[in-house]
Formats: C-alpha cells, structure tokens, sequence
C-alpha cells in the first residue's frame, strides 16, 4: 500500500489470536488502473492470460499501478502514479494515505472512549521492541493491564512470546506489506478485546521509514533506538524521529562494546523533534526502566482523562473502513 517503498497497493494482512490460534485473513482489494476497487476472498487465484508479454508474470497480486499504454516500463518507482490517456499523473498516495487517517479516526475514538492508552512501538529490525515489551509485561503485568498488537510480515513468534511473558497478544501478519496500517489494528482489536482502562502496545513492523507516514490512532509513537545503531540514526531517518513523542536508547548494556554515544544521539534527536522525550534503558539488565513505567503512567492517566460518555457495555470493537 506504500506509494514511496512500492510494497503493493493493498496489503494483505493475516490476523491471529495468540490465545486460540484463529487466523482471520484480508479479503484481495483489486486496485484497477482508473482507481475503482473491488474485492476477492484470499482463496480465489486469478490464472487467466492477459494475453500480452512481459518480462515478469502479470497477475492480481502484483501491486503496482501502471500506463494504460502497453509499452510501458515496470518500474517499482512510479508504483503510486496512474497516468491517464491526457498525460495527467494522479498520485495514490493522497487517497491511501486519507483512507487511513480516516480508519486511524476510528481508532482513535475507540481507545478514546475507553480510555485506552494505546501506543504505536517503532524501530529498525533488532532494536529490542519485543524484548522491551516481554521485560514490560513482566514487570507490570500485575500493576497494569497490557495488550499487544504484534506486527510483522511473517511467523507467530513475537506473538507467542509476549504471551508467554503474560499479556494477551494478536499477531498481526502483513505479508509483504512493510508496516501496520489503521485498518489491520483495527481487526486487530476485534480479536484483541482490550479492557476500558487498559494499555494496548502496537508492535509496529520492523522499518524507520513507512511506519511514520501511516496514523495507526495511537495516543503516542514510541521509537527504539538501539545503541548497537548508529548514533545518527535520528537525522538518516529524521521523519520518524520528528514523529516520535519518546525515543527509549535501548541496550545501553552493550556501550562498553560498541562506538555509539549516547549524547550524540540525544542531540540529533533533539535537533529534529526539539520537543521529544528520550531515556536510556537497557530491556536485558532493567536500568533506566523505571523512567519508562513512570512515562507509561502518566500517559494512561491522561488517556483516563479523555474518557466518553457511552458505557462500556454499549461499545463495539472498531471496524474495517
């Protein structure tokens, strides 16, 4: 669904319910090249010929949008451009991107009414954000209601072991797709089932880039940077950063072994987001992580304050837009 990474035009996501095993998946939303969308069941294939060469196999799952002239290039750099027969190019990133902010709406009135603290978890690949979370939920889990929306692009692993450090989990399998967007949290939560008062950590799919541009309804984005990274990774991915509420530098057990400093990276995460928050913990050894419960509170307190009017037994889970 990605307009810039070219990750497809919908991605088809795979929700499990770490507590029973059910796997709920996407319907197929076909994209066609004048913008009108329709949708299949997962199962149907799409075998026909199109009866034209390419240099690649050219099916409905292929995602990317192309010329309606036939000698076109397919290119994964205009995968979110539509060129009409005048020459006009429509971007599909506006549309994507307000159909989410649409769905991330929902969302947003839905932890609202609740007074659900729920936090969107970001990073690159290997930070800590699992292990954080397990560390977390072991800590508080008698203190604090938890729920966690798991996102990656493939197996159940971080599903199962935030469940077995003692909160309910969904896993959330976004295929190819390189990021969680407002529509898979919300089915998400349809299976997750979050207690009024509770807070839900969204585990975001592994990536600085696309996750910043997509509003899961989150209260908070909460980056992870690991010191086992490059001290400038808040100005190579300064959207994200600018993005963030609070940035945790995690692993700060592994500063004896690495060349990373931790003021550096302080001030260019203040350089980009002057109004950011940032700790050093260490997810293995427990340092620094009182400050991390101290920020979680305070943010469920404020989330408390946002509370609606309806009774909780009047309220139903999000659904899809």
């Amino acid at each position: 669904m990605c307009g810039h990474c070219g990750c497809g035009s919908e991605a088809k996501a795979t929700v499990i319910d770490m507590q029973n095993g059910a796997a709920h998946h996407d319907s197929h939303e076909h994209v066609h090249a004048d913008g009108t969308r329709h949708s299949h069941p997962h199962g149907h294939e799409h075998n026909h010929d199109h009866g034209h060469d390419h240099d690649h196999d050219h099916d409905h799952d292929h995602h990317h949008f192309h010329h309606h002239a036939h000698d076109h290039d397919h290119d994964h750099h205009h995968a979110h451009e539509h060129v009409h027969a005048d020459g006009d190019v429509v971007t599909l990133e506006a549309r994507i991107l307000a159909k989410n902010d649409a769905a991330a709406a929902q969302n947003r009135d839905w932890f609202a009414e609740r007074a659900i603290l729920a936090l969107n978890l970001v990073s690159s690949p290997g930070a800590g954000k699992t292990t954080l979370l397990e560390r977390t939920i072991k800590d508080l889990k008698d203190k604090l209601p938890l729920f966690v929306l798991e996102g990656d692009q493939a197996t159940t692993n971080d599903g199962r072991r935030i469940r077995e450090a003692g909160a309910p989990a969904v896993q959330v399998n976004t295929g190819t797709g390189c990021h969680l967007e407002a529509d898979m949290v919300a089915r998400g939560l349809q299976q997750l089932n979050p207690t009024p008062g509770s807070v839900v950590m969204i585990e975001n799919v592994g990536n600085l880039v696309c996750p910043a541009m997509f509003d899961l309804g989150e209260h908070a984005k909460v980056a992870i940077l690991s010191v086992t990274e490059g001290d400038d990774k808040p100005l190579k991915y300064a959207h994200m950063f600018r993005a963030a509420d609070l940035v945790l530098i995690n692993k700060i057990d592994l500063l004896p072994y690495v060349d990373f400093s931790v003021a550096t990276a302080v001030r260019h995460a203040l350089e980009v987001n002057p109004r950011v928050n940032v700790m050093t913990v260490s997810a293995r050894t427990g340092e620094g992580l009182d400050d991390w419960y101290a920020w979680l509170a305070t943010r469920r307190l404020a989330a408390g304050a946002r509370v609606g009017s309806r009774p909780a037994a009047e309220m139903s889970a999000p659904m899809e837009s």
